[in-house]
């Protein structure tokens, strides 16, 4: 038996929050009045409201969790799976909560991105159809040094560079096949899981405003975000 096509989004949230300097992670820090991941939540059921969220949390954050969406009313319907040991099983854990002959596309996404805009999720679930595997990016607008061996570096061209940014979408079937490798500190995003196995990765527009919030810094680019969307 064949399970008709499915979307799903797997958020993983394992951050600690040390760079943030708090007591609390930082996915569980408020932003505009209610915690960060509760941001990301929303923004992808905004997007599609039938699509299916798996969140990946640790164990030992996961009644921290429980009680902040009691607190905050944050009633939105996800799977709770267990944070692993690295990011790579964490995501393993994740898509492991999707059944095994499942047929269609899932997304990866960083708990701590609450900006990804609706545009950027749908170019990559849409063009995912055909090319199985999908990352958003951007042009990197800083200049670039190249250290390598070199003590003073040496400047390179921007315009060879993109910055990755999240959700990056794969078909469930491939992603499950490059979640059975072992794991390698190659892998520094779930698309460098995928090519391993030959797979091409297709590259969309990402949004600027899909900051990844990791310091104190990032918080109040996140607040000024919240009052321009509001």
């Amino acid at each position: 038996m064949t399970h008709k096509t499915s979307k799903y989004t797997i958020i993983v949230a394992g951050g600690k929050g040390l760079r943030m300097g708090a007591d609390i992670p930082k996915q569980f820090l408020p932003v505009g009045g209610k915690p960060v991941l509760m941001h990301t939540i929303s923004r992808f059921h905004a997007y599609d409201k039938d699509l299916k969220v798996i969140l990946v949390l640790p164990k030992e954050q996961q009644a921290y969790w429980q009680e902040l969406c009691e607190q905050y009313h944050f009633n939105e319907e996800y799977q709770l799976a267990d944070g692993g040991a690295s990011r790579f099983q964490s995501c393993k854990n994740g898509i492991s909560m999707i059944p095994a002959d499942t047929i269609g596309l899932v997304g990866i996404h960083d708990g701590v991105r609450p900006f990804v805009s609706c545009e950027t999720i749908a170019r990559c679930f849409d063009t995912a159809q055909t090319s199985k595997a999908v990352i958003p990016v951007l042009p990197v607008t800083d200049t670039l040094r190249f250290i390598g061996d070199s003590p003073s570096g040496r400047n390179v061209q921007r315009s060879d560079y993109k910055a990755v940014q999240t959700p990056q979408v794969f078909d469930i079937q491939l992603i499950k096949k490059a979640y059975e490798q072992e794991e390698s500190t190659d892998f520094t995003d779930d698309a460098s899981v995928v090519e391993r196995l030959g797979q091409a990765v297709t590259m969309v527009e990402g949004n600027r405003e899909n900051i990844k919030i990791t310091t104190p810094f990032d918080l109040k680019v996140a607040e000024v975000l919240l009052i321009q969307n509001s």
